[in-house]
């Protein structure tokens, strides 16, 4: 058939034609062969055997990794329904004989479970918001701004993920005990009439204030490693985007607000969960910054609850059935907000450019 004569759309249709034809001829010739026929040419070759083998190993491999990091979760599950007895009984390896919920019950009550966490989830909802807010801002300057020093700022917010949190933690223990950054509190004290020589410090141990301190100057906990993601983020934004808004009358200002931010909310998304999940499970500041025991967290649910009677022949093995249960009351809402936000958590890493 002569096709120079044919338009283009004439001659793909002619084309996409010989394919079905061809593709019919396939069709008809295996029909005609005998059924095992085709299967021994298809499943009897070395090409076949060794993909087969391969699947297989990578299966095995999988199911081998899998069984060995989830078998420690499975096993401190099951043992938060074991009842007193089935730590004792020698037939009860992973189910429980005498299932029950008198270990959640305990935790709940005697170690005011919902208390700790409505604390912890005001002190992280706070902590994730304002790293997150100052943290894009960082990260966008970085990304898009010439400025003396760039460089060396950023190796210090390198610096901030290097550096362990033990060396400075006496440092910002006295900071916060006796705070007075530049004299301020005691200019403002003498001003108000103190008679004091040396005004009192303020001590801003046992309140939010370190956290919101550390959160709002960007020096908070893992806070170089957000200023990291959004940087890298932002140097992936085209250029184009920004002076597009700078052409049509926007400043620096607005077009972060009404370009900027919306195309990172996956990003700042990530980096707010990051922030929420650190701070929700932290020891080392809440520790540091809470002196007292009034203010109960997370953390200070991991204890044996009073209206338990531990003290039996198992007593080892059944304190540690109960701390991990209290472990895994703490991961539980942490879980729950991973299931309803993992797509835009991956989408954010994704995005970062920080993968593999």
């Amino acid at each position: 058939m002569d096709t120079s004569s044919m338009t283009k759309q004439e001659l793909k249709e002619y084309q996409k034609q010989l394919k079905r034809e061809e593709a019919m001829r396939k069709i008809r010739a295996q029909e005609k062969t005998p059924f095992l026929t085709r299967l021994r040419y298809k499943y009897l070759t070395w090409y076949f055997a060794k993909k087969a083998a391969w699947a297989i190993f990578r299966f095995v491999l999988l199911v081998g990794i899998s069984y060995v990091i989830l078998f420690p979760y499975i096993a401190k599950i099951f043992g938060s329904f074991m009842s007193r007895d089935d730590f004792t009984d020698v037939m009860v390896k992973l189910i429980a004989r005498h299932p029950t919920l008198d270990t959640y019950r305990a935790i709940i009550t005697d170690n005011h479970y919902f208390k700790a966490m409505f604390n912890t989830a005001l002190l992280s909802v706070l902590c994730g918001i304002t790293q997150t807010l100052i943290c894009t801002i960082v990260g966008y300057g970085f990304a898009k701004f010439k400025f003396k020093f760039k460089n060396i700022l950023f190796i210090g917010v390198i610096f901030t993920m290097i550096v362990p949190h033990e060396t400075i933690q006496l440092s910002m223990f006295m900071q916060f005990r006796y705070f007075d950054i530049w004299g301020i509190y005691g200019a403002i004290a003498k001003l108000f009439g103190s008679s004091e020589a040396t005004p009192a410090m303020a001590n801003l141990l046992n309140t939010y204030w370190p956290w919101v301190i550390l959160s709002f100057t960007g020096l908070a906990f893992k806070n170089g490693l957000f200023i990291y993601f959004m940087r890298q983020y932002f140097n992936g934004v085209p250029d184009e985007l920004e002076e597009a808004a700078y052409v049509d009358g926007a400043g620096v200002i607005r077009t972060f607000i009404k370009i900027i931010i919306p195309m990172a909310l996956p990003m700042m998304i990530t980096v707010f969960m990051f922030a929420f999940s650190w701070q929700w499970s932290d020891r080392f500041y809440t520790s540091l910054f809470f002196t007292n025991t009034k203010t109960l967290l997370m953390p200070d649910i991991v204890k044996i609850p009073s209206s338990l009677d531990t003290e039996y022949a198992a007593q080892a093995t059944y304190e540690i059935a109960i701390r991990n249960t209290c472990g895994l009351m703490i991961l539980i809402p942490l879980v729950v907000i991973y299931l309803f936000a993992q797509r835009t958590l991956i989408e954010g890493v994704e995005r970062s450019g920080i993968t593999g």
